[in-house]
């Protein structure tokens, strides 16, 4: 019997070892961050969706803030479905999480700017018009006054949660960049 011999091939890729680096994100503070701006966003869509039929019903012109603010958390949203696509493949990296918050929170503090100069302006502000309309002239009763009163009162409410949402909106996402900033640090 012959022994046979094992000849390696030449033109045979060469086997490397890679080593594949996992980052490791505090996994409570992340479903809690997103949490937070899912319902940020999902507040200003409905709450500007809501005021965009509020103006075609009313035939009055439709701010342009209502559809950027809209677009704004509709794209925070798409940045979470990412982030959570990316987690499911293990392959969150601070990078891009650190890029997209930092535009995000560009865009989110834009429409944070306007909102408080339409909430807080010079003159014909939502809050001077909710403190001559609402706030100092409350209603009571079973009429259609009331109910008026009971709507207008809804809506500068809503500013204000649109308002509120906004700064939690931007505070959380500089949290997300520092916490971001640490775990590439960490695992470095």
């Amino acid at each position: 019997m012959a022994a046979s011999t094992i000849m390696e091939d030449p033109y045979a890729p060469e086997r490397r070892i890679v080593r594949v680096h996992r980052y490791h994100w505090p996994a409570i503070q992340l479903n809690v961050w997103m949490i937070i701006m899912l319902a940020a966003s999902f507040l200003i869509i409905g709450v500007f969706g809501s005021f965009i039929g509020i103006q075609q019903q009313l035939n009055l012109f439709v701010p342009w803030y209502f559809a950027y603010y809209i677009t704004v958390a509709g794209l925070t949203v798409a940045f979470i479905i990412l982030l959570l696509w990316l987690i499911s493949q293990r392959r969150l990296l601070p990078s891009i999480v650190i890029i997209g918050a930092f535009v995000l929170f560009v865009l989110w503090l834009v429409g944070l700017i306007v909102i408080s100069i339409e909430l807080w302006g010079p003159s014909g502000s939502v809050s001077i018009n909710c403190d001559n309309l609402v706030w100092n002239n409350v209603r009571h009763g079973n009429n259609e006054a009331t109910l008026a009163w009971l709507q207008q009162r809804s809506i500068c409410q809503q500013w204000q949660s649109v308002f509120a949402f906004g700064v939690i909106g931007n505070i959380f996402l500089l949290w997300i960049i520092v916490m971001a900033v640490q775990v590439f640090y960490d695992d470095a």
